[in-house]
Formats: structure tokens, sequence, C-alpha cells
């Protein structure tokens, strides 16, 4: 296997590898590939050879056309967006409103703490959920009732509300956590993914650090509570958008497969009959010297009307305890574990930026007024923006690269090469901050680290979730709960940060965090080496594949 990576003798088709890619000098054992029955991509990846292949239903969420899929993706992105900034929006102003709620900083922060810990809770509920019933009607739950929470929010007068809002409001988050990139999965192509994930990415993260932007100037001028009032207006109208304009993308597929399978037997009218299969999935059995399988009979198109039922019916056919249970074992699977240490270490460290700097940049030498806090994070605001329109485009061209320098064959493991951008902006970002801070240089250098930490989790996150995306199709809402189990650890350190920063100060607080960041990105060698025979691990082990996809 070129490039570093251990093959797998023990696994014919080991799950996430793929055949992508037309080319003359293909390995043997793919040379005999009937190529008319897989369908191509369009345009500059007319040679592509599309993965997943869709099926002939105009229904499947792969045959929709672009325009549909991409608004679709607007609108749950913004959603996220919106979901991101209700987080950390409040941090410019956190003495006024300890102030006005009459408790201390500290609790302030650890409202915070639990309004996280409510989050990573109920990713291991509304997504089994999603799983169980589809996504389209976990997005309305979620939205509704981040707009309920947002009007109550607003209307608070007393801590233990303001507290019990925030909790709640956890529950509508969890979602947009996980389930945008599951639907990312549903439409889009293996080719096309990365784009799509920077895409959400850049919602998310311009909504974590544009939130805090914009909040400062509220805060400062019209008081914490319309901060939610703003809310309110954005999930009011976002509500109505995910009724009309996003329809179910769960889809019980039974696609054509892409990678063949080397046992070939014979059939009874003596022609060639070759099983092909995509990772976990088994698939039609073709006859080459026939041509095809018996086609299916291909349904109708569905009405716009009949696109807005919010149940479509079950997805999964599992016992109703397993959707629940198996993100608990999807950190057994190793890309998933790397990829929960990885995005959850960054994204930590980045949400105790928020917590810290509103108590950092209003105390001396800054002395920022709330909205100078708030404009902090315009660093970030303009840095993920540059990051992203980079990262996704980046990541897909280095796998069509591999690829075609692998003979046609993809791996996985391709999405990760841009984990050593990660890793320069990521040591500049978390040591640079620590270093600023304690040292007392101009404020310019604490917030531009501030955007380059940012800039890290654009590059991780795109790694991590395409890589995830490619690895486990199948499986990727209980990968995606596991790996934001994150907000278990988010929890532990946002509760008590404040507290840390001043027994310690910053230069040894983010001097550690620094060094956790680089120990868990080093995993990535060792990931990049042995990921394939991991995936193979996973593939065969018995208890795993039955526990996993048993009535799936």
């Amino acid at each position: 296997m070129p490039f570093g990576i251990k093959d797998c003798k023990r696994m014919e088709v080991v799950p996430g590898t793929a055949f992508m890619a037309d080319q003359d000098d293909l390995p043997p054992e793919y040379a005999d590939i009937p190529r008319d029955q897989l369908k191509h991509g369009t345009g500059r990846y007319k040679d592509v050879i599309l993965v997943p292949q869709p099926s002939d239903d105009p229904n499947d969420p792969l045959n929709w056309p672009q325009w549909r899929k991409e608004l679709i993706l607007f609108i749950v992105g913004l959603s996220a967006a919106v979901v991101g900034a209700y987080g950390p929006m409040l941090s410019p102003g956190f003495l006024d409103i300890a102030h006005d709620l009459n408790i201390s900083v500290d609790v302030l922060a650890q409202s915070t703490a639990w309004l996280i810990l409510t989050i990573g809770l109920g990713l291991f509920i509304t997504n089994p959920l999603a799983k169980l019933f589809g996504r389209r009607p976990v997005y309305l739950l979620a939205i509704v009732i981040m707009f309920a929470t947002s009007v109550w929010s607003a209307a608070v007068t007393e801590y233990g509300s303001f507290l019990g809002s925030r909790v709640v409001a956890g529950i509508g988050m969890a979602p947009y956590e996980v389930l945008v990139q599951c639907t990312i999965g549903d439409m889009y192509f293996v080719h096309e993914r990365a784009t799509r994930i920077a895409a959400w990415n850049l919602f998310l993260l311009t909504g974590i650090s544009g939130g805090a932007l914009v909040a400062g100037y509220i805060i400062e001028k019209d008081g914490y509570r319309w901060t939610f009032g703003v809310c309110a207006i954005f999930f009011g109208v976002l509500m109505l958008a995910v009724f009309f304009l996003v329809p179910e993308t769960a889809y019980r597929r039974n696609a054509v497969a892409v990678v063949p399978a080397s046992d070939q037997e014979e059939g009874r009218e003596g022609g060639s009959v070759r099983k092909m299969k995509i990772g976990h999935e088994h698939h039609d059995v073709v006859d080459k010297e026939a041509g095809s399988a018996e086609s299916p009979v291909v349904p109708k198109k569905h009405t716009y009307w009949q696109s807005l039922r919010v149940f479509t019916g079950r997805y999964s056919h599992a016992p109703g305890w397993k959707p629940f249970v198996r993100p608990v074992v999807m950190l057994f699977y190793p890309a998933v574990f790397w990829g929960f240490l990885v995005y959850g270490t960054v994204l930590t460290w980045i949400v105790v930026f928020s917590v810290v700097n509103g108590v950092i940049f209003v105390s001396p030498p800054y002395n920022f007024t709330v909205s100078q806090t708030g404009l902090i994070s315009l660093s970030p605001f303009v840095m993920t923006i540059i990051g992203e329109l980079v990262s996704g485009p980046l990541n897909d061209w280095i796998c069509v690269y591999l690829t075609k320098k692998n003979k046609g064959i993809y791996e996985p493991e391709f999405r990760l090469p841009l984990m050593i951008v990660s890793l320069v902006f990521g040591v500049v970002g978390f040591f640079g901050f620590g270093a600023t801070v304690e040292y007392k240089t101009h404020w310019l250098g604490p917030v531009l680290c501030f955007g380059f930490a940012n800039v890290s989790l654009v590059f991780s996150a795109t790694c991590v979730f395409g890589y995830v995306v490619d690895s486990y199709k199948e499986h990727n809402e209980e990968a995606f709960v596991a790996i934001n189990a994150r907000n278990l650890l988010t929890f532990g350190l946002t509760y008590f940060v404040n507290s840390w920063l001043e027994q310690q100060g910053p230069l040894i607080v983010f001097s550690i965090l620094g060094s956790l960041f680089v120990f868990v990105t080093a995993l990535t060698i060792p990931l990049w080496i042995y990921g394939k025979k991991c995936r193979s691990f996973t593939g065969r082990n018995e208890w795993l594949q039955r526990f996993m996809n048993d009535d799936h």
C-alpha cells in the first residue's frame, strides 16, 4: 500500500475503502469491473465513480437537484450558526450579567457548563431518535425548543429561571451538533463531502465567534436579555424554513455497490457472477454476461406536499434500546476515539477562550468595554471564514489526487494530511495566547492567537468528520454522538477554568492545554499508518457486526 498506509490481507473489502476513478492502470482485481453499470460525476468529476452509487428512485436524496441540496444545507447550516451563537454569546458581558443576576462570575460560567453538559447528554437521546424515525422530526423538535427557550430567556429576572432556560435549550442545541453532518452524508457523494462539511463548520464557527461579536453591542446598548430576543426572531423564521423547505433526507438505501469482491461464482447459464459491496453492505448480484441484475420498480416522485410529512416511517428496525447504546460502543472504534480526542480537545479549548475572555480583557492592562470585548471575536470570525474557504475544497482535492495516485482506490485516510495545518495553527494559537496575556503584550497579540486557534479547529473538524463519514457511513449518527460526547469534557473544564486561571495564570494554563493538543494531534500519525487495519478489525469482528448492523 502506498503513502505508508498498512494494507490489510485478512479482508477483501475494508469498510470505507472505495473504487472511485476510471484509470488504465487499475490493479488486476479491479480491471474487469463493468464500468457502464456504474454512475459517474459530472463536469470536472466526470471520471469519478459516484460513491455511494445513487439508486434510480427520484426520491433518493442523492438524486435531488443540486440547488435543492444546497438550500437544505443552507437552512440547517444557518440554524446551526444561531445555535452556535446561543451558547457563548453572553461571554463579553459576563461581569454585567453576573451583577444583574446577583451572582458571581464563577457561578455564571457554571451555567454555561451546565448548558454544555445538557447538550452532551441530549445527544444520546435526540440522535438515536433521528436514527429510528428520520432527521426531519428531530430538526423540527429542536428548532421549536430553541425558539421557546429564547423567549423564556429573554423574560427571566432571576438566576434559577435563567439556569433552567439554559439547561432546556441544551436539548434543542444537541441535534445541530451532529445531524447536519449526517444530512451531508445523506445528500452528497464522497468527493463532495469535505467542502460541505467545511460549509457547515463555517456556519457553526462563525456563529460562535460572530454571535459574541454582535452580542457585545447588544448587551452594552440594550441589555443581555435582548440577545435572546434576537435569537428568538431568528429561530422563529428558521422554524418556518425548516418546516417548509427541509424534507426528510434519511433514505432506506439498497445502493448499487462500487467495490468488487474477488470471489466469483458460476451462474446457472454459465455466466460469471460477481458480488459487489461497499463497506459493511452487501448489494445486488450482477451478471456480467447478461448485463445487469433485474431492475427494481422505480417509485413515483413525491409531491411537494408529500415531502412536508413530519413522520415518514421507521428507518431502523433494531430493538429500541440498541440505537441508544451504539454510540457508546462506537467509542471503542479507533477512528471514532481518535475523532473524540482531537475534536473534543480543540473545541473544548476554544470554548475556554469564550469563558475567560470576558474576564481577561475587561481587566488591566486592556480594560475593554463590553462591546470592545465582543470585537475580539472579529479575529476568529474572519480567520474562520478564510480557513473554511480553503480547508474543504483543499481536502476534497487532496482526496481526489491521492485516489488517482493510488490507482483509483480511495482510502478515508486521505482526509488526514491537513491535520498538519491544524497542528501548526493550534501551537501558535494556544501557546501564543497564554504567553501574550501573561506578559501583557499589545492586545493584538492575544486576539490574533485566538483567531489562529479557531483556524486550527476549522482544519481538524474538516479532517475528523470527513474521515468518520467515509469510514462508517452506516453509523454516522452513532459515531458523531460518540465524538460529541466531548461535551462532557467541555463541561468539566469550563466549570472550574476561571478558578484555575486565577490560581496559576494564563501562561501555565494555556501551555498545558497546548501540550495536550499537540499530543492528541500526533495520534494522527499512527492512525494514518494503521487506520485501514483498524477499519478491517472492526469490519471483521463478528460481535460488533451483529450488534451494529442487526436490523440496522
